[in-house]
């Protein structure tokens, strides 16, 4: 039967600025493994698909950067000749020690990188002009390098990021459908405000804690005093695909994202054996069958309970599909296909809130992290690179006014974009990248400082693709 209400498949795409800033362990091979494993792989899968993606403007930067040699030549290094190398190496490291199974699929796995490679020729190294042709696909932008927006020092700052991160977008994609998420779907109140002033119509918060995990508000938009609708995410859904515990991605079949070899790389499953892959397959279609089912129930528990269309917002980190989840473009083309049967209508987030009137209510201050609080980005343990980010951000505002449209405030405001990313505290509270994000924290903080007090011109700025356009209308005329 046809189902009342829309489920909303959003993809988060994002990366801070790592392009020429180091490459193994930490570095510009998170882009790469990102693009072979997750965006390349999912362009197919989103060819003909009413899906809502975002494209972070400081990941655009960096695919921009791919588009013409450099970062795009060494991305085809990466892929056709440094992963076939460790492949090779661990899988013969594996057969000596009599492993033929786990050597055998490491030479499979290789596999994926030739096609990566070839995929990307296919597309000429383009893959913004790819994105832009996915025809039924809504694109969202964000801030202009995901910053945490409720810690901004500043409106100036704000509407520094908001504004550099929405004109860029609309530089490459040629339009803009109003659709904004939130770094970190970080939310305070009166932020809307500001995302108002810019032109913003529809963002994703997080009320979970606030309503409840599996609250049938969370399938309910939300209009703001400002005009602008606010989208719950829905946990109770996204936890069947997020969770890699007690989600599908930690079923026994499916490729141990955590257990590596010397090159870390992945041949075992879940369970401590061999992957196999065409399990593995039928498992990700079992699964997208069981997703796909739950999201119609939910729907129509809610349509008889408010007698009205609902929507369910499944926000993912597109890195999660392919990357991190091996399986995750196979279950998303899957789950695409069993929705059209089970007649579960597959919207974009603007579509779908069409469809759904907005209700109004209180949104309370949240994020998606874990606590569903600012804690990830503002606790002791990252005190110091808060601290850091908000010296960086009045030293920038201070000196807009002495300084004007200059060259060296073009170069202080760039350096302080790469500052904010909400993904160096994020690192550091995970314990994810070793001394990496403190680095890279540092080394920004002195380069703006340096912008800030001396007439010399940096010869090779690090931040050289990141907003190269940089508009200071709003340090300028704050």
């Amino acid at each position: 039967m046809s189902r009342s209400g829309s489920l909303c498949l959003l993809l988060h795409s994002h990366m801070p600025y790592v392009e020429g800033f180091g490459t193994w362990p930490f570095g510009e091979e998170w882009l790469f493994e990102a693009v072979a494993a997750s965006y390349l792989p999912l362009l197919d899968v989103l060819a003909d698909t009413p899906v809502t993606l975002t494209i972070t403007p400081v990941l655009a930067d960096q695919l921009d950067a791919m588009r013409d040699g450099g970062a795009g030549d060494r991305f085809e290094r990466f892929a056709r000749d440094l992963r076939s190398l460790t492949h090779a190496e661990d899988a013969k490291q594996l057969e000596v020690a009599g492993d033929v199974e786990l050597a055998a699929e490491l030479r499979r796995a290789a596999g994926d990188y030739d096609r990566a490679a070839d995929a990307f020729d296919r597309v000429g190294g383009d893959l913004i002009s790819a994105i832009r042709a996915l025809e039924r696909a809504e694109l969202w932008t964000s801030g202009a390098t995901h910053p945490l927006l409720p810690l901004l020092a500043t409106r100036a700052g704000t509407a520094l990021q908001l504004a550099a991160g929405i004109d860029s977008h609309v530089d490459r994609f040629g339009d803009w459908c109003g659709g904004f998420w939130l770094p970190e779907c970080a939310y305070r109140a009166g932020l809307e405000a500001d995302l108002a002033d810019h032109g913003v119509r529809v963002f994703c918060v997080d009320q979970t804690d606030h309503l409840g995990l599996g609250a049938l508000e969370n399938l309910e938009p939300v209009q703001t005093p400002d005009g602008v609708v606010a989208v719950p995410i829905d946990w109770q859904t996204i936890c069947l695909v997020w969770d890699m515990h007690r989600g599908y991605p930690g079923a026994p079949g499916y490729r141990d994202y955590h257990r590596k070899t010397r090159y870390d790389l992945r041949p075992w499953n879940v369970a401590g054996e061999p992957y196999r892959p065409g399990v593995a397959r039928t498992l990700a279609r079992e699964h997208a069958r069981d997703f796909v089912a739950k999201v119609g129930r939910r729907l129509d528990l809610y349509a008889a309970e408010r007698d009205r269309p609902g929507l369910v917002c499944c926000a993912l980190d597109t890195e999660l599909l392919g990357h991190w989840w091996y399986e995750g473009p196979v279950w998303l083309a899957a789950a695409i296909e069993e929705a059209k049967a089970a007649e579960v209508a597959l919207r974009t987030v603007s579509d779908a809130v069409a469809q759904c009137e907005p209700v109004e209510r209180t949104l309370q201050d949240s994020s998606w992290g874990t606590p569903k609080t600012f804690a990830t980005w503002d606790s002791p343990a990252v005190a110091e690179i808060v601290f850091t980010q908000r010296r960086g951000e009045l030293a920038v505002m201070a000196a807009a006014t002495r300084l004007g449209r200059s060259t060296r405030l073009e170069r202080a405001a760039r350096e302080l974009l790469a500052l904010q990313s909400s993904d160096w505290a994020f690192q550091v509270t995970r314990d994810q990248a070793g001394s990496y994000p403190l680095e890279r924290v540092a080394g920004h903080a002195a380069a703006l400082h340096a912008a800030l007090t001396t007439d010399g011109a940096d010869p090779d700025p690090r931040v050289r693709n990141l907003q190269p356009q940089l508009d200071l209308s709003p340090l300028i005329n704050p």
